[in-house]
C-alpha cells in the first residue's frame, strides 16, 4: 500500500536539488477559510495559518519568472521537487510548498474535509504574494503548478483573484495536473492567467471528463485555456513509483460537479440553491451517502509517461514564461 513516509522535508535549511542548488527556506502568512464564501466575501474572519516553503533559484541573475509548486494528498514528494530542478535548468525559479506542516496534517488522502479546498487555493495567493514582493522576483511572471488537491488549488485560485482584493498580485498561468475538478465556479473567469490542464484516462481518484468541462468553460468565459488527455496514465503518472493501490484512499470522481457563485456560495446539486453556510464536509458526505464514494485508487506510472508528462509541462513553461501562446501544445504524445 502506497504510503506518505516518502514525503520531502521542504522548507529546511541546506536542502539541495540534485542539480546543486539549494533551496532558501521561507514561511508563508496564509489562512484557514472554512469555505470559498468566507475566504471571498468573508475573508476578515478566517482564521490565520503559516506553512513551510523553499525556494529554488537558478544560476542566471535574476529576477527571475517562477512557479509555485504545489503538492496533492501525500504531501511533498520527490517528483515535485524535480519539478524544480527541470525549472531552474531552465532558468525559472520555483517555490515548493508544504501546505501540510504548518497544519499538523500528514496526508489527506483518507480524509479530504481535514482543511478546506479553499484554504489550498488561498495558499497559492498567499505564496504569490509573497513572491511579488521579492526584488528577486519578476512579480508579472508568477505561476502555479498543482498536482491532484494541488491542481484543484491553482485553478481555483486563477478563479479566486479575480474575485478578492489581491493587492495587485496576479497568476501567469497555471499548469494543473490530474485536477480534482469536482469543485468549480459557475463562470470560471480567470482572466489573462493561461491554463493547461493534464490527465490520464485511467485516473481513478479525478474524473477525466470534469477537467474536460471545467477547461472548455474558461475557454467559453475567454480565457487561454487547454486540455490534455493522456491515453492510459494512471494518477500521479510523473512520478517515479511503479503503479500501486492507495487502499485507503477515499476517492468519489462521480459525483456530482458542485458550483460556486461568484461570492463563493456553493449550490448544491440535489436543489439549484445557493446556500452561503453549505459546507465542503456536507457536500463530501452528501456524496458518500449518495453512493459515489469507495476505498482505494492506483497511483503510479509505467513506460514513457513520467518522460511525456515532463515535456509537455516544460514545453507549456518556457512558452508562458516568455509570453508565447502556451496553451496551443500538442494534445497527442510523439
Amino acid at each position: 500500500m502506497a504510503q506518505a513516509n516518502n514525503v520531502v522535508a521542504i522548507g529546511e535549511e541546506g536542502f539541495a536539488l540534485d542539480n546543486g542548488i539549494v533551496g532558501e527556506p521561507v514561511a508563508v502568512p496564509t489562512a484557514n477559510p472554512t469555505s470559498f464564501y468566507q475566504a471571498i466575501t468573508e475573508s476578515a474572519r478566517m482564521q490565520s495559518a503559516e506553512i513551510r516553503a523553499s525556494v529554488f533559484k537558478p544560476r542566471e541573475p535574476g529576477p527571475w519568472p517562477v512557479v509555485i509548486v504545489v503538492p496533492g494528498s501525500l504531501g511533498v514528494a520527490p517528483s515535485h521537487v524535480f519539478k524544480a530542478e527541470l525549472l531552474t535548468d531552465a532558468g525559472i525559479a520555483a517555490c515548493v510548498i508544504d501546505p501540510f506542516g504548518g497544519r499538523d496534517v500528514t496526508s489527506t488522502v483518507a480524509n479530504q474535509a481535514q482543511y478546506s479546498f479553499a484554504a489550498s487555493a488561498w495558499d497559492v495567493l498567499a505564496t504569490a504574494t509573497l513572491l511579488h514582493d521579492r526584488d528577486d522576483i519578476d512579480a508579472s511572471r508568477i505561476g502555479g503548478q498543482g498536482h491532484s488537491r494541488g491542481g484543484s488549488a491553482v485553478l481555483s485560485a486563477a478563479c479566486m483573484a479575480r474575485l478578492i482584493d489581491t493587492g495587485g498580485v496576479s497568476l501567469k498561468a497555471v499548469y494543473a495536473a490530474y485536477p480534482w475538478c469536482g469543485q468549480q465556479f459557475e463562470r470560471p473567469d480567470v482572466g489573462e492567467t493561461i491554463v493547461r490542464a493534464v490527465i490520464g484516462d485511467r485516473d481513478e481518484w479525478c474524473l477525466p471528463q470534469q477537467v474536460q468541462a471545467h477547461v472548455h468553460a474558461m475557454d467559453l468565459a475567454g480565457c487561454e485555456a487547454s486540455f490534455r488527455l493522456f491515453p492510459g496514465a494512471h494518477h500521479s503518472f510523473d512520478r517515479d513509483t511503479p503503479i500501486e493501490l492507495v487502499e485507503d484512499a477515499a476517492v468519489a470522481p462521480g459525483a456530482p460537479t458542485i458550483y460556486m457563485r461568484a461570492d463563493g456560495a456553493a449550490i448544491h446539486p440535489t436543489t439549484g440553491v445557493a446556500d452561503p453556510g453549505l459546507s465542503e464536509r456536507e457536500l463530501m458526505i452528501y456524496a458518500l451517502k449518495a453512493g459515489y464514494g469507495r476505498k482505494g485508487a492506483r497511483i503510479g506510472t509505467e513506460g514513457t509517461f513520467a518522460g511525456q508528462f515532463h515535456e509537455d509541462m516544460m514545453v507549456f513553461w518556457r512558452n508562458a514564461m516568455s509570453g508565447g501562446h502556451a496553451s496551443r501544445l500538442p494534445i497527442a504524445p510523439k
